[in-house]
């Protein structure tokens, strides 16, 4: 097994749409329904689709706060992902080190409907982020 995407719900499928584009996602495709409409999104470098947006608009206002904790990206540089970020209209948080200084470095930004969204920098010493090997 593998897990194939996250899907958030949204309440205004366009405003969360230009918000996940300026984070660097691009739109795979549209599945339309009956009152609904699911956007399947990529990063650039991914081959595949790994996170949906869906809208349901006649389930009313999206409420994220019943149990959904953040939603975690990692980036290859986080102090240029953050200045691109603001050039593009978002509000990142401040640059962290969680960890100590040769720990992660990360970021938190909050999405339209409320979505918490952490980007991280993982440091060399965990090249490829959180494996078996972290915790041999």
């Amino acid at each position: 097994m593998k897990t194939i995407l996250v899907a958030f719900r949204v309440t205004d499928l366009d405003r969360s749409l230009e918000f996940y584009t300026a984070l660097g996602y691009v739109v795979l495709g549209r599945v339309p329904g009956d009152n609904s409409c699911l956007v399947l999104l990529k990063f650039p470098e991914e081959p595949a689709a790994t996170f949906e947006l869906v809208h349901r608009p006649d389930d009313g206002p999206v409420d994220v706060g019943s149990g959904f904790d953040h939603l975690a990206l990692q980036v290859d540089n986080l102090a240029d992902t953050l200045e691109r970020l603001t050039k593009a209209g978002l509000e990142p948080g401040p640059l962290e080190h969680p960890g100590g200084p040769d720990g992660p470095k990360t970021s938190w930004l909050t999405d339209p409907d409320g979505y918490r969204i952490e980007l991280v920098q993982w440091p060399p010493t965990l090249p490829d982020g959180i494996t078996a090997a972290t915790f041999a």
